[in-house]
């Protein structure tokens, strides 16, 4: 057989989306649509190909005119599903996006963040080295990372599957500490379990690339389209689980 080269198709191909300011934003769809493509895009990690028609603008600006660091620092918080945790303290790791913020600020965003309860019982607190997050488990990472990011107080929210890799009763802790985060925020969350979805204010279907459906929750349901059959096949799913 022959060989054809050239550009492989895109991942995101004619995608119109907005994020409502202040909003919750949900995208979901089956693996290798392009929800992480287009999270990623938000935080600059990948940039629209020069030569498309398309862009990602942040209140009317190209983000490509905007440097990635600045942006990442001053505009973007990320909340992914492996939390980054650095050598240093409990402390050090909460205030990251803040440096010298007051122990008051960081233990506020850590209570905020359902973390308060398991740092206390570390040996040394917040001050509690931390040797690249070893011994702490994911859903207490992840809670780390969530105060983080309540401290840091983004503009624009950013979570990748922030809850796929927690068993159900560390979801629901960080569950509740994702929706004190993302409350009043402008949010992108890119999921999988549609348990974290429900209450977005707009939910995406993104299918081979392409934006399939949009609306809330009992919209989409009333449908009867993609996400209602998603639904039903993960009610389905979960009802063998108990």
């Amino acid at each position: 057989g022959c060989m054809q080269s050239g550009p492989p198709p895109p991942v995101l191909d004619g995608i119109q989306l907005t994020l409502p300011a202040g909003k919750v934003t949900a995208l979901v769809g089956p693996s290798g649509g392009g929800k992480t493509t287009a999270a990623h895009l938000i935080a600059r990690f990948h940039d629209v190909d020069v030569t498309s028609a398309g862009g990602v603008t942040l209140d009317g600006l190209d983000l490509r005119q905007i440097s990635p660091t600045w942006l990442r620092r001053e505009v973007v918080g990320l909340v992914t599903q492996e939390p980054v945790l650095l050598s240093g303290t409990v402390s050090d790791n909460i205030a990251y996006g803040r440096p010298g913020a007051s122990a008051a600020a960081v233990e506020a965003a850590a209570r905020a963040a359902n973390a308060h309860g398991f740092i206390q019982d570390l040996p040394n607190g917040y001050d509690t080295e931390l040797r690249e997050g070893g011994g702490l488990s994911v859903g207490q990472r992840q809670r780390i990372a969530i105060a983080r990011a309540l401290l840091k107080d983004p503009k624009v929210l950013v979570m990748d599957e922030p809850t796929s890799a927690l068993d159900s009763e560390s979801e629901k802790s960080v569950q509740q500490a994702l929706d004190r985060l993302a409350a009043g925020r402008t949010t992108l969350v890119v999921a999988h379990r549609l348990s974290t979805v429900r209450n977005s204010d707009q939910i995406a279907v993104l299918h081979g690339g392409r934006v399939v459906e949009r609306g809330t929750h009992d919209e989409l349901l009333a449908r009867g389209g993609e996400y209602a059959a998603m639904v039903s096949a993960n009610e389905r799913y979960e009802s063998l689980r108990s």
